[in-house]
């Protein structure tokens, strides 16, 4: 069975007078400043010359440093920068001031997982990783909950790195939910696994393949857009609720037929071999290698394909038709974004 911990098994107290120094101020870098502070932590907020993000921090209140100098004078350093980059700034701004009995702290795993980062043997190296979006995890604490969040722990010099990593989640607000315990490995080989093949890669190119499927039949863009993009948060969010069974529950005997029997056509043997090398890929090292590469090279493919996307006929239809329902709060990304 999995170790979940709650309020109960964490204490604050162990980051008192313990200055935590949380490397970004993205999606997760915000959310982690904003939750330690309102929790009582002392927090420091490290960003390059010139970041965009640095009028963010301060307007927020938040002290803001270079990340040579907070990791400097911080005992617990946090990295929540883009993977891609971390292993750059460590080198070059946080390796230098990693002193014994410091502890350095990842929200996601590559770059322990794949080598990327070696912290020195003296040093404890943990993670926390909500499972959530960084506004989810401000969003939810302020209103009084939290959401759930991984634990690892690769290194502990000290004796102490779960006992901190634990108090450090309940700072954030995941204790509330519960805080399960994994390895960096399992994480970081999930977590791109699960973006990959369902969350990201696998429903994007379901919902643009059943959109195009009816749009090239002939029907209006427009219900294409509604039956195979809009209506499926209706769905999302009672398998969120209750597991597949309470949406199976919750929709008609036609529509639960139609997951029956449409399901396997479209997940098939084929399909379940390419999850299957698509895990094998992240497990040896080869898509971390690929992605690497792509970054060091400019992005070429990357921004061309993200290009290509924002300009689909979906995205285009979609834009029109949110902006006539004022009610989703819709929102529009713009190049550059």
């Amino acid at each position: 069975m999995a170790k979940i911990y709650y309020d109960n098994h964490a204490d604050l107290a162990r980051l008192k007078g313990r200055r935590v120094a949380v490397i970004g101020y993205g999606s997760q870098g915000h959310a982690h400043a904003l939750n330690l502070r309102d929790s009582g932590v002392d927090v420091v907020v490290a960003l390059h010359a010139g970041s965009k993000s640095r009028a963010k921090a301060e307007a927020a209140g938040l002290t803001v440093k270079s990340v040579s100098d907070a990791a400097k004078e911080s005992p617990i350093i946090m990295i929540l920068t883009p993977d891609v980059g971390q292993k750059d700034i460590y080198d070059q701004e946080i390796a230098p001031h990693i002193t014994a009995g410091k502890t350095l702290m990842f929200g996601h795993g590559f770059n322990i997982r794949f080598g990327r980062i070696v912290p020195p043997k003296d040093v404890d190296v943990s993670m926390i990783a909500p499972k959530a979006p960084g506004h989810r995890v401000r969003e939810v604490f302020v209103d009084g909950g939290g959401v759930p969040m991984l634990l690892a722990v690769e290194q502990d010099a000290t004796g102490h790195a779960k006992e901190d990593a634990l108090a450090y989640a309940k700072a954030l607000g995941g204790t509330r939910a519960g805080v399960l315990e994994t390895t960096f490995k399992e994480e970081t080989e999930t977590d791109l696994f699960g973006e990959q093949a369902v969350l990201c890669g696998g429903v994007s190119a379901l919902v643009k393949a059943g959109f195009e499927t009816l749009v090239k039949a002939g029907y209006q863009p427009e219900v294409a857009y509604f039956e195979c993009m809009h209506e499926l948060k209706l769905i999302v969010d009672l398998m969120y609720r209750g597991g597949l069974n309470y949406m199976r529950y919750s929709v008609s005997d036609t529509a639960e037929h139609g997951d029956y029997s449409g399901g396997p056509k479209i997940i098939t043997e084929e399909t379940l071999g390419a999850m299957h090398q698509m895990l094998s890929d992240i497990q040896d090292g080869t898509y971390a290698k690929a992605w690497i590469a792509e970054n060091e090279k400019g992005r070429p493919w990357f921004n061309a394909k993200r290009e290509e996307e924002r300009n689909s006929e979906i995205e285009q239809v979609g834009a029109e038709l949110r902006g006539m329902m004022p009610f989703l709060n819709p929102v529009t990304i713009k190049p550059g974004d």
